[in-house]
C-alpha cells in the first residue's frame, strides 16, 4: 500500500510516494518502491496505483494485513477526496457510514466479502437506521467496492445483485412526511422582529431582518462578506457564493465550503431596509476594527463576534441560541429553528403571488419538496377560487349549448 509525502524544493513543493512491497521471504526485510517528484498528490496517486498494478500483477494490490476491508476504506476515502472535491461535511458522512460497515467488515479481506455477507450486514443495519440514514450507508458501500473493481484489486463486484431493503411506513409516519415544517405566520414574524427591536442583543434584529427577507441557509448568511452586497442602478442585490462550515462550533475553526449544490449559487434582489441594515453592520465592524486594531479577524464577515474574538464570523450554534432568546421573551413557538425563517419566506413569496419555480431559484433550490408544500398550502384558496371561476365558465358554455 502506498504512502504518500509533500515535500519541499527549492523549485517549489512536491509529491512523493513510497510503496509497501510486504517483506522478503529470504531477508525478512521490507521491500519499497518509490518515485517523487509529481506537482499534485493526485498525480502521484494516479502513478503509485499503476506501480502498484504492475509489481502485484492484475490480482490484489495488497498482502498480508494490509489485505483488509478496512485499510481499503482508507484508500478509497482519500481517493473520494481528490478526484470529487467534496466538502468537508460530506467526508465526516462518509466516514461515519464507513464505520457502520466497519462493524462487519474490519478484518476481513475485500475478496472475501461476498454478496451474501455485504446483503445480510445491510438487512441488520435496517434494525438500527430510518431508511435516509441506511440508504447513504448503503450508496457507500457499492461505491467502495465499484471502485475495488476499478482499479483491479477485487475482480468482481459482490455488491452488484445487492437490493436496499425497503420499509413498511406506518399511517403515522406518512400523516407525519404530510404534515408542513414550523413557520411563522406573518403576525409571528412580526411579534418576532418587534422583539428583537426591543430586546434584542448586538445585530439579532439585522440577522434575522435579513433571514426573513432572503430565506437564505444559515451557513450562507454566517459566510456573508460585505463585497457581496452591492447596489446597480437603484436595485439592491445579495450574491451567496459561499457557505460556513463549523461543525464543532469553535469560533476560530472555521471553513468556507461552496454552497449546497450548483442552483444555491445565486444572485438575488433585496429590500432597501435589508440593505440599510447590513450597511449599518458594515459600518458597526469598520469602527470596531479601528477599535481592536490586530485582534480583529480582517476577513470582511459582515456578522461577526465583537467580544473575545472580533471580525471571526458568528457559527450555527450562536444564532441558534440568539434565536431562542427572543422566543422566549416573545412566548412564541420554542421549537423553531432559524430554518423556520427559509419557510417562512416560502409561505410570504407564495402568499405575495410569486411563481414557485421562480421562489425555488430564489431559495436555491433545484427541486425541494418541503417548499412545493408549503406553496401549495398557501396557495390551495387561490386555486380554489380558479376551480370555481373555471367551473362557472364551463356552466355558461353548457348553457349556450342547450
Amino acid at each position: 500500500m502506498a504512502s504518500f509525502y509533500k515535500y519541499q524544493t527549492k523549485n517549489g513543493v512536491f509529491w512523493r510516494f513510497v510503496i509497501d512491497n510486504g517483506k522478503d521471504p529470504i531477508t525478512g526485510k521490507r521491500k519499497q518502491t518509490s518515485r517523487q517528484g509529481f506537482k499534485t498528490k493526485r498525480e502521484a496517486q494516479e502513478m503509485a496505483y499503476e506501480l502498484e498494478k504492475e509489481i502485484k500483477g492484475k490480482g490484489s494490490i495488497f498482502q498480508g494485513d494490509n489485505k483488509s476491508f478496512y485499510d481499503f476504506c482508507n484508500m478509497w476515502l482519500d481517493i473520494y477526496q481528490n478526484q470529487r472535491a467534496v466538502k468537508p461535511g460530506t467526508i465526516r458522512i462518509r466516514k461515519n457510514e464507513i464505520n457502520n460497515w466497519q462493524h462487519y467488515f474490519r478484518h476481513i479481506s475485500i475478496e472475501d466479502i461476498t454478496l451474501k455477507m455485504f446483503q445480510d450486514a445491510i438487512n441488520d443495519m435496517k434494525k438500527r437506521f430510518s431508511e435516509s440514514t441506511l440508504e447513504g450507508i448503503y450508496i457507500t458501500g457499492k461505491m467502495i467496492f465499484e471502485k475495488a473493481v476499478e482499479l483491479e484489486i477485487i475482480k468482481e463486484d459482490p455488491t452488484r445483485y445487492s437490493y436496499f431493503p425497503r420499509y413498511t411506513k406506518t399511517v403515522e409516519e406518512i400523516e407525519n412526511e404530510e404534515k408542513l415544517p414550523n413557520y411563522m405566520e406573518k403576525n409571528e414574524l412580526s411579534n418576532f422582529l418587534k422583539t428583537c427591536k426591543d430586546h434584542g442583543l448586538l445585530h439579532d434584529y439585522e440577522i434575522f431582518l435579513t433571514l426573513a427577507y432572503t430565506g437564505l441557509r444559515l451557513g450562507e448568511l454566517c459566510a456573508l462578506k460585505t463585497t457581496d452586497v452591492f447596489e446597480e442602478e437603484g436595485t439592491y442585490f445579495l450574491k451567496i457564493s459561499k457557505t460556513l462550515y463549523n461543525p464543532k462550533n469553535i469560533i476560530k475553526d472555521y471553513k468556507l465550503v461552496t454552497t449546497k449544490n450548483k442552483t444555491s449559487r445565486r444572485t438575488i434582489d433585496i429590500a432597501p431596509v435589508v440593505y440599510d441594515a447590513l450597511q449599518n453592520v458594515i459600518s458597526y465592524n469598520e469602527q470596531l476594527k479601528e477599535a481592536t486594531g490586530e485582534d480583529y479577524h480582517d476577513e470582511d464577515f459582515i456578522f461577526v463576534n465583537s467580544n473575545k474574538y472580533p471580525g471571526y464570523p458568528h457559527y450555527i450554534k450562536f444564532v441558534q441560541h440568539r434565536m431562542n432568546r427572543i422566543l422566549r421573551i416573545a412566548n412564541m413557538n420554542q421549537h423553531l429553528s432559524p430554518h423556520a425563517f427559509r419557510h417562512t419566506h416560502t409561505s410570504l413569496l407564495a402568499e405575495a403571488g410569486v411563481e414557485l419555480e421562480r421562489i425555488m431559484k430564489r431559495l436555491g433550490h433545484a427541486n425541494d419538496e418541503i417548499t412545493k408544500r408549503i406553496y401549495l398550502h398557501i396557495t390551495k384558496p387561490v386555486r380554489e377560487k380558479d376551480a370555481e371561476r373555471f367551473s362557472q365558465l364551463m356552466d355558461q358554455v353548457i348553457n349556450i349549448e342547450t
